[in-house]
């Protein structure tokens, strides 16, 4: 008892402390809900049209928006574009060249043919003195090119560092809203495709597009995987031309475009990006390996979501790709995470295994279970009036799929029907050698070469 009474005592000045530091701490200012202005407010749209829907609609006064993506993929590209735009329309506009020189901005605005526009740049990496001159510049858009390019000062790790890149989207954020002006910034991307540093700094922006494209395609699509005034997964495609970025007003036709209806291992199928569906072409090559463990590339799609695939081809379908090399990929550099696309994918893959070219005017829309099943697809209707403005006559999907006028739906309900529909033999001779539908090579291993003497 006296043990306690004086623990009690000696935590009694704690307490009285504690009381005081709160007696003196300002209560932080209050609002009601339903006072609240609602809406994002006016937005300050570019006039770049995919730019803009990525972003919703345009850019809100006081938002920070990250746009990350490969070296080289058009990001300075897209952004002097839309500094461009914006300063055209009177909008006060500060650039931050942090990675390339005023010189070396001055030329890219020459190849765009906007070097006549009033925009301010501020050749400075200090990220407080960037933005103290866009403030006094009376700037209603700030971009900053790059965030791994600026420093906080007071802070020992070198630019881009970990450290250097939270404290910074701390101060950034802290200037959009403080300041009340739209801020982009660009960022670099890792091997794994996400932006470079802590995701912390994901956390703290308003807005995040990541751009993707094939390393030799012209298409770029600039991609919202989390947007605060908007929808997410929205996408914008654009193509890389001699000007610049070009806004692709028909997506799924640009898509489409090398479509080869008479090379085995292509199918078509309507994915649902955002808010608009768009038409895809999956391809599949199939060739003998001598490889003790055959090869399963994958390019646009998950590699795991190849395997998953071929293991349900084999076992449920009856095809085998055991001795095959198999690479598979999405046309115009699209990265694909709609399940809806699976059985084109294993259309793809039939087609390749076999050497056999598709009907060139089917599509296949469903997802595939592991138990063989094919199940409907959300957003069905939209998808097959985009199939069907393209002029396919004729879609594989789940059974059950609500029809629609100009395109005639040919009902699956597993792997095996879905193969039959299209038009591959039950039992034939496979593309190589083998028992049955497995496509087996000739030989799995090279044959011993002769000793030299």
């Amino acid at each position: 008892m006296e043990q306690f009474t004086g623990a009690a005592r000696a935590g009694a000045p704690a307490a009285q402390l504690a009381s005081r530091r709160r007696a003196e701490v300002a209560p932080a200012a209050t609002i009601a809900l339903a006072s609240v202005p609602d809406g994002a407010g006016e937005r300050l749209a570019t006039e770049i049209p995919e730019f803009d829907r990525a972003l919703g609609g345009g850019l809100v006064a006081g938002s920070l928006v990250l746009v990350g993506g490969d070296p080289g993929i058009g990001k300075s590209t897209l952004m002097l574009q839309a500094a461009a735009r914006l300063a055209l329309r009177g909008v006060a506009v500060t650039y931050v060249c942090g990675e390339e020189s005023p010189r070396q901005v001055r030329l890219r605005a020459a190849r765009l043919g906007v070097e006549s526009a009033p925009i301010t740049l501020v050749p400075e990496t200090n990220l407080e003195s960037a933005l103290a001159a866009a403030e006094a510049n009376g700037a209603a858009a700030c971009i900053i090119d790059s965030i791994q390019s600026v420093y906080v000062e007071g802070l020992e790790s070198r630019a881009g560092g970990p450290a250097q890149l939270a404290e910074a989207g701390a101060r950034l954020v802290a200037f959009a809203k403080g300041a009340g002006i739209a801020t982009i910034v660009t960022g670099h991307v890792t091997k794994g495709g996400e932006i470079a540093g802590p995701r912390l700094l994901e956390h703290l922006v308003d807005v995040v597009l990541y751009f993707e494209g094939a390393e030799s395609g012209a298409l770029r699509v600039l991609r919202a995987v989390k947007n605060r005034f908007g929808a997410t997964d929205e996408v914008g495609v654009f193509e890389m031309t001699g000007a610049g970025l070009r806004s692709v007003e028909n997506p799924s036709a640009a898509f489409l475009e090398s479509h080869d209806p008479e090379a085995s291992g292509c199918a078509v199928t309507a994915v649902v990006e955002g808010s608009r569906p768009l038409a895809v072409e999956l391809q599949a090559l199939a060739v003998p390996s001598f490889l003790a463990t055959p090869r399963r590339i994958a390019a646009g799609m998950e590699t795991s979501r190849l395997h998953l695939l071929l293991a349900v081809l084999a076992r449920r379908g009856g095809l085998n790709a055991t001795n095959l090399d198999v690479v598979a990929t999405v046309s115009g550099g699209m990265r694909l995470r709609d399940p809806g696309a699976d059985l084109a994918v294993l259309a793809a893959l039939e087609s390749a295994i076999r050497d056999r070219p598709l009907d060139r005017w089917t599509a296949y829309l469903g997802e595939v279970a592991l138990s063989g099943a094919i199940r409907p697809v959300i957003n069905s209707g939209r998808r097959l009036q985009e199939l069907a403005r393209l002029g396919f006559r004729r879609c594989l999907v789940a059974a059950g799929t609500p029809a629609i006028e100009g395109i005639t739906l040919i009902p699956v309900t597993n792997v095996r029907e879905a193969l039959v529909a299209t038009g591959a033999p039950q039992r034939n001779k496979p593309l190589f050698e083998g028992d049955g539908a497995t496509a087996t090579p000739p030989t799995s291993r090279r044959p011993p070469q002769p000793l030299s003497p």
